[in-house]
């Protein structure tokens, strides 16, 4: 059934508002943001900052390399160097311009001190208040939800800005994900004009394509993209599952190229992307086909996280490889059924991966998840499915998907204030 214009437009606006470029892993990135505009706000250097994180925020930030830093990691890493060289108006670029001067100015301030790190009592996951001070002077900066989601500003005690917000829900994206289901998903990626979505697509191509060949033709972190095609032999499997890896290799270490992300990661956004444009090649399809492949990929991953929420215990390479394998079996040919089975054979499979923070290991996890969206696409080939009632599996691809989504929202609740209790136990 053809979409209305509507549901048709909100599709496109989807893709605009989250296939954004980012440079480095997001969570300091919006870190770096959050002390950049409080800089600002302030309107000269502090002479001390606070930043406060929720558990995932410090979770995701722990273990990954703040790009511009060479190898700094952490939250006062994060904080310093957005107040020392951040551009709050590139927001997830913010640190695009960082200068050898401002790091060395970094480094001084971290000797120094400056900055004091604490865990922020809230039920977002996604949270972060920055506070700067300068002699009698002071400013604030508060995010939720989203990585460049600022809904308090203050300066010397006088509110700024001030959106409502609530922290046990994520507030309503801008364009609603509730329109989004498999059938019109794979009717969208027929259909949708693509001269429509030309440019966030060629971007997407580019900007992963680039860092993933960058991972695999130098040393970082532990080359999981490399070890795939040193081990594993050339072929266009193991050189989708290689690509994803060795973008998050390189962008886990500090690599200073952004990416295209989705669902507010790129992790997620590479993962989503470069095993389609690796079996593109292989298959020799127009570059207007691996747009409608992207879009079948891109729009599956954001219908799953737009149920699960953007940080989790549960990993999202597992919902962007899920997309993955969709956009794969698009370029076959696959209709909505093959698309659904694709979908959940690979949720079937490997939806217990735990996310435990962005660190290199995430690139082990994208190549896992994107092996078990490949099975999944040639069990679908060979027309080999699991069944409803085994395991969480239900009868439709969107129970399935629901079903994952209430184990990762609801379900691991517990699982992630362990692995945050595990992370932090010294």
């Amino acid at each position: 059934m053809a979409l209305t214009r509507e549901i048709y437009e909100r599709y496109v606006n989807i893709l605009r508002e989250e296939l954004i470029p980012a440079l480095g892993c997001t969570e300091p990135i919006a870190i770096a943001y959050a002390a950049a505009k409080a800089r600002e706000v302030l309107g000269g250097m502090p002479e001390r900052i606070v930043a406060e994180c929720s558990g995932n925020i410090v979770k995701n930030v722990k273990g990954v390399v703040v790009p511009t830093t060479k190898d700094l990691r952490g939250i006062e890493a994060a904080a310093i160097i957005g107040v020392v060289g951040g551009d709050a108006s590139r927001q997830l670029e913010v640190l695009s311009n960082v200068t050898q001067e401002h790091l060395d100015r970094a480094k001084a301030m971290i000797d120094a001190g400056v900055c004091e790190e604490k865990l922020l009592e809230t039920r977002a996951k996604l949270h972060i208040v920055v506070r700067v001070y300068r002699g009698g002077d002071s400013a604030m900066v508060e995010i939720i939800h989203t990585h460049t989601g600022i809904v308090h500003i203050e300066k010397n005690g006088e509110v700024i800005l001030d959106i409502p917000h609530s922290e046990s829900e994520e507030e309503e994206a801008a364009t609603s994900r509730d329109c989004l289901n498999i059938a019109d998903i794979v009717e969208f990626a027929n259909t949708v004009d693509v001269d429509d979505v030309r440019d966030v697509l060629a971007k997407q191509v580019a900007y992963n394509t680039a860092i993933s060949d960058e991972g695999l033709h130098r040393i970082y972190g532990a080359n999981i993209g490399i070890t795939l095609l040193s081990v594993y032999g050339d072929d266009v499997k193991t050189r989708a599952k290689a690509a994803a890896a060795a973008g998050s290799d390189a962008r886990m270490s500090g690599c200073e190229m952004p990416v295209v992300i989705n669902s507010g990661s790129g992790n997620q956004g590479m993962t989503v992307s470069l095993p389609v444009i690796e079996y593109a090649k292989e298959l020799c399809v127009t570059t207007d086909r691996l747009y409608r492949a992207l879009c079948v990929s891109n729009l599956v991953a954001i219908h799953q996280k737009a149920k699960i929420g953007r940080l989790s215990a549960y990993c999202g390479a597992v919902s962007a490889a899920a997309g993955a394998g969709a956009g794969v079996t698009y370029l076959y040919g696959g209709g909505v059924e093959e698309i659904s089975e694709t979908i959940t054979s690979t949720l079937a499979n490997v939806s217990g991966i735990v996310c435990d923070g962005a660190k290199p290991s995430c690139a082990a996890k994208i190549a896992s998840s994107v092996d078990a969206a490949l099975l999944a696409c040639y069990m679908t080939m060979q027309k080999r499915r699991f069944r409803p009632g085994e395991g969480i599996v239900k009868a439709g691809v969107e129970d399935t998907i629901d079903s994952v989504s209430r184990l990762a929202k609801d379900g691991m609740q517990v699982t992630d204030e362990e692995i945050l209790k595990i992370m932090i136990d010294r």
